[in-house]
């Protein structure tokens, strides 16, 4: 092969290897960022392709969409590796977190660890969209069995969810006012979702008819 074919050979492959790389970043880029539009949970459906998964939690532990999407929402605002504000000491030394909280649903590391015991999920994610959505399911589940909390109730949903189920058992959110809000919140989000959704579920679920 001549000098002038190698070249060409060479230059070819580097530029493969480099769009090949670009494709990754930027696919890594749109998975991870959050959405345009979190007010919006068909915006964000769309341009995320989220909605198999979130239909996919809700026939799995029976918690509405909204619901958990609402959840989501007060938590991270739908940013992957969401984390409590880290303590600084003296301006410039990192300290320690506020808690363990992460990712997608904030959930704490011994809360996110029951969860995969419990289910068997040892290989999801809190930074994955799809696990964290079956996590916020299952904890909604585990509301309603240990609580008797309804799965359409969302602001007692969102306050076991905060509280704990121990906590929630005990009250411990009359003590907090501003929790209580938040809760109304929560829900008032949730209702929001609910009416978007009604919008655009039909034209969501025939986009992905032909996936398997």
């Amino acid at each position: 092969m001549c000098e002038g074919a190698w070249v060409n050979k060479l230059a070819g492959s580097k530029v493969r290897r480099l769009l090949v790389l670009f494709a990754i970043i930027f696919t890594t880029a749109c998975t991870t960022s959050p959405p345009s539009n979190v007010n919006n949970i068909c915006d964000m459906f769309r341009e995320k392709g989220w909605y198999d998964d979130a239909a996919d939690a809700q026939k799995k532990w029976g918690s509405s969409i909204p619901t958990m999407m609402a959840i989501i929402h007060q938590e991270s605002r739908f940013v992957a590796d969401a984390q409590p504000p880290r303590k600084w000491y003296l301006g410039f030394i990192p300290g320690p977190r506020a808690s363990s909280a992460y990712g997608y649903p904030q959930a704490k590391d011994g809360t996110w660890e029951t969860y995969q015991r419990s289910t068997g999920n040892y290989g999801h994610d809190r930074d994955d969209f799809a696990d964290a959505m079956m996590f916020v399911g299952w904890y909604n589940d585990q509301s309603y069995k240990r609580n008797k909390v309804g799965k359409w109730d969302t602001p007692k949903l969102y306050l076991n969810y905060h509280e704990g189920h121990g906590g929630y058992k005990r009250g411990s959110y009359n003590k907090k006012p501003w929790l209580v809000k938040v809760s109304k919140k929560v829900s008032n989000q949730s209702w929001k979702y609910k009416t978007q959704l009604k919008t655009c579920e039909k034209e969501l679920q025939d986009d992905g008819w032909w996936f398997f």
